[in-house]
């Protein structure tokens, strides 16, 4: 029964589903069985209310942004125009930013994924973009299939390795990512040659709508919650980001995610 119960808890610490787990063993076992279901279920009910406070604030933004945007377009065009419709659209970037935050990826089911591919995916769009990506992954990786794949949200992986990799390329012009794996971590290391950030700011810079005026900043020009969004996800799943120095002279970002 201890051991159901801890695997249990870790299932669910990594944003996963468990099943229902039934209360069995001694009783001290079934008493902290019972305060742990009662504990799931008050996040359940937090993550509901949040979502449904969501779908109002979503609507209730989005509605007035909407008739300001047909507005603007029915007017003549001149300057102050432009800006006003180039405030609109910041408005909306910012709208986006703030529910993607606070909704985090709550509704994407897990699903066994391949970690290099993603982030290939990611680095592809980067380098559409006009961005210098070198990504490395692991040399036996043609000798062992599966070394990358892991239990994640795919699309909210993606949202944070986005996250991260579009911050460095609009501070640096190069960018390195490389993707390992330990007995225990799957690493995603996400390197520039930018100006990097204050060895005093890396912790402050992962405070949502925090932003950094003398240094780098994810959302430059948006809302400071790049960073926030993207530890969430690595935190949801188990895992985290630690920001340092990189030996390219700008920010390391790794990112780890437990296997």
């Amino acid at each position: 029964p201890i051991r159901r119960l801890s695997e249990a808890v870790d299932v669910f610490g990594k944003g996963g589903d468990i099943a229902e787990l039934k209360p069995s063993g001694a009783t001290e076992v079934r008493q902290a069985t019972l305060a742990f279901l009662r504990m799931r279920d008050r996040i359940r009910r937090q993550i509901d209310q949040r979502t449904e406070m969501l779908a109002g604030v979503s609507h209730d933004l989005r509605t007035p942004l909407t008739r300001m945007k047909l507005q603007l377009e029915m007017l003549d065009g001149n300057s102050e125009n432009d800006n006003l419709k180039a405030d609109v659209a910041d408005m909306e970037r910012m709208v986006e930013s703030y529910l993607d935050f606070a909704r985090g990826q709550d509704a994407e089911v897990s699903a066994l994924s391949d970690i290099g591919d993603l982030v290939g995916d990611v680095a592809l769009t980067v380098r559409r973009d006009g961005g210098q990506v070198e990504v490395k992954l692991p040399d036996d990786l043609s000798a062992r299939p599966d070394l990358l794949k892991a239990f994640i949200r795919p699309v909210a992986f993606k949202r944070c390795i986005t996250n991260l990799m579009s911050n460095a390329r609009r501070h640096a012009e190069h960018i390195q990512v490389t993707v390992s794996k330990d007995e225990d971590y799957i690493q995603v290391t996400i390197e520039d040659d930018g100006p990097g950030i204050p060895a005093d700011k890396l912790r402050e810079v992962f405070r949502p709508f925090r932003r950094l005026d003398e240094s780098r900043n994810l959302d430059s020009g948006g809302s400071g919650l790049g960073l926030a969004i993207a530890r969430d996800i690595a935190r949801n799943h188990g895992g985290d980001i630690i920001l340092g120095n990189s030996p390219m002279g700008g920010l390391q970002a790794l990112v780890r995610l437990p296997v």
